[in-house]
């Protein structure tokens, strides 16, 4: 998929809404043995990449370190259903601390009322943290209003 598309797509308000909300991520990555993983996660969108943050000895960062692509989905249920599917590369960086993009992962999720418990949860043990960088190279949006999934397009269009 070229730049352009990639950045027109996570440009679209829904795609924005989507990358700002309350709900974890689905990432999915190859696990060690081969077989496909997916966990949910919070993350943070920078404008430019998605960045998830774990402990440096965490199953996935081995796995992601021998295969460095991954995929996410970002959806609300509801109807129109919305979804935001990406692909991309990982880099991964292992920091001292807690970088201040997981708190803020984090602060989506977790009620603000529990938030200063959880934070100073983390702080104390988390020496190091392994920061996941996820730079799309490959978007869909569906919104059911102004995309819709290619099947269902085609689906469409033959009964037109």
């Amino acid at each position: 998929m070229d730049a352009r598309t990639v950045t027109d797509t996570l440009a679209h308000p829904v795609a924005q809404d989507l990358l700002f909300s309350d709900i974890p991520a689905r990432l999915s990555y190859v696990g060690r043995d081969g077989d496909p993983r997916v966990v949910p996660t919070a993350f943070w969108w920078n404008g430019t990449a998605v960045v998830i943050t774990t402990v440096p000895h965490s199953a996935k960062v081995a796995a992601i370190a021998a295969h460095p692509r991954v995929a996410l989905a970002i959806d609300r249920p509801g109807m129109p259903p919305r979804s935001l599917l990406i692909r991309g590369g990982v880099e991964l960086t292992t920091v001292d601390g807690v970088p201040d993009e997981f708190v803020a992962a984090s602060r989506k999720i977790t009620p603000a009322e529990a938030m200063p418990q959880w934070e100073a949860g983390v702080r104390a043990p988390y020496r190091q943290t392994t920061v996941l960088t996820i730079t799309p190279d490959h978007v869909v949006l569906h919104d059911f209003e102004t995309t819709v999934p290619k099947a269902v397009a085609e689906l469409i269009e033959q009964q037109a």
